[in-house]
């Protein structure tokens, strides 16, 4: 009789999750993971490291003779170091600031790992086993650039695991280009000076006029201005503004068409006096794998072994970074929750067997 790990898997996301890792700054994290890599080298892990990213890889090795596996959960969350991580249990829930994004996923590396060996599978080929760093905010995919610039074409699949996307495959990459954009002038006092450029003034008529742009609907296109910042006291004018600022399509060509929609309206407010800059800050190149790929058919089939309907998606995940160089890559859920990036975020325990087990399944089948 095959052994439940959700328990000690549970467990485990919970021990994770006390454990801050702010994206940038997910060295805490690491080594916990890392250590408990090497808790389990004894019997059947090799290859214990930590990359010039940052991310933790653990090698379990193949029979040898068919391509790798790289399986990753990124460590990273969206909360500061200062963040109070207190969790509870209630209900079927466990409670917790990053207990679904990504606590589980990470600790679904062990709960796969520890399958895999209780039932003797071994499979054709190596699987790297991945905590990597910055998927969250400003991280840029950091981490995954690293991975795939070190394994590129080689994997079968990279199989992204996220902890509250439980049915969901995501087999599709939104992109995203992210800028941070600056406004500087004189400046003076608000009321002597009154009538000389504004930097903030001038970022509110930009933001204004991105309002104002009516982005494609077919591919879906999207903004946002995330964060905005500026000024010196109230009664300043204020010599600089900034905001930070969030384009999204599904479409590569619809995304390059918003971006120059906005660098002309940028273009347009700069003047003597008023000197604007448009930095880059992120981007996540889009990409896909179809629908009737061999690699998702076996998702929704493991799905649908364990009484769960498949749901095709899309996101903005780990796996943009193989998926726009053409590289087979999927992200699949351990189990539903809600609240995510936010400190009520929770997962519900009790599919979370179904989740393992699907997972588990699409692993030891890969190279059939």
């Amino acid at each position: 009789m095959k052994t439940n790990f959700v328990d000690q898997m549970l467990e485990l996301a919970i021990q994770i999750q006390q454990v801050p890792a702010p994206t940038h700054n997910e060295y805490l994290r690491a080594e916990f993971v890392k250590q408990k890599f090497i808790e389990e080298a004894g019997s059947v892990l090799t290859q214990i490291q930590v990359d010039f990213a940052g991310n933790v890889l653990a090698c379990l090795p193949g029979k040898g003779n068919g391509q790798p596996l790289v399986i990753s959960a990124h460590m990273d969350t969206v909360f500061p170091l200062e963040t109070p991580l207190a969790y509870t249990r209630s209900q079927g829930k466990i409670f917790g600031p990053g207990i679904g994004d990504n606590s589980l996923g990470v600790a679904a590396l062990f709960g796969v790992l520890w399958s895999l060996r209780e039932r003797g599978i071994q499979t054709d080929g190596d699987i790297w086993f991945v905590a990597n760093v910055c998927e969250e905010g400003l991280g840029d995919l950091r981490g995954m650039k690293a991975l795939v610039e070190r394994f590129g074409s080689t994997p079968i699949v990279y199989l992204v695991l996220e902890g509250m996307s439980l049915g969901h495959i995501y087999h599709k990459a939104i992109g995203v280009r992210r800028y941070l954009i600056s406004i500087r002038t004189g400046g003076g006092h608000s009321w002597a000076d009154f009538g000389k450029p504004s930097a903030v003034h001038e970022l509110a008529g930009l933001i204004d006029g991105i309002t104002s742009i009516q982005p494609a609907a077919h591919p879906h296109t999207t903004y946002n201005v995330g964060r905005i910042g500026g000024g010196t006291s109230i009664n300043t004018i204020a010599a600089e503004a900034w905001m930070e600022l969030d384009l999204r399509s599904e479409g590569r060509e619809a995304l390059d068409q918003l971006y120059s929609q906005v660098m002309s309206l940028v273009e347009s407010r700069r003047r003597e006096g008023v000197d604007l800059e448009m930095k880059p800050i992120g981007w996540r190149p889009p990409g896909e794998i179809s629908v009737d790929h061999p690699i998702i058919r076996l998702a929704e089939s493991c799905l649908y072994e364990q009484g769960l309907l498949p749901v095709m998606t899309m996101g903005s995940t780990d796996a943009n970074v193989p998926l726009s160089q053409g590289y087979p890559a999927l992200v699949l859920g351990l189990t539903r929750g809600g609240g995510a990036h936010t400190i009520n975020e929770y997962i519900e325990t009790g599919q979370v067997d179904l989740g393992l087990e699907h997972i588990v399944q699409f692993v030891s089948r890969l190279w059939n």
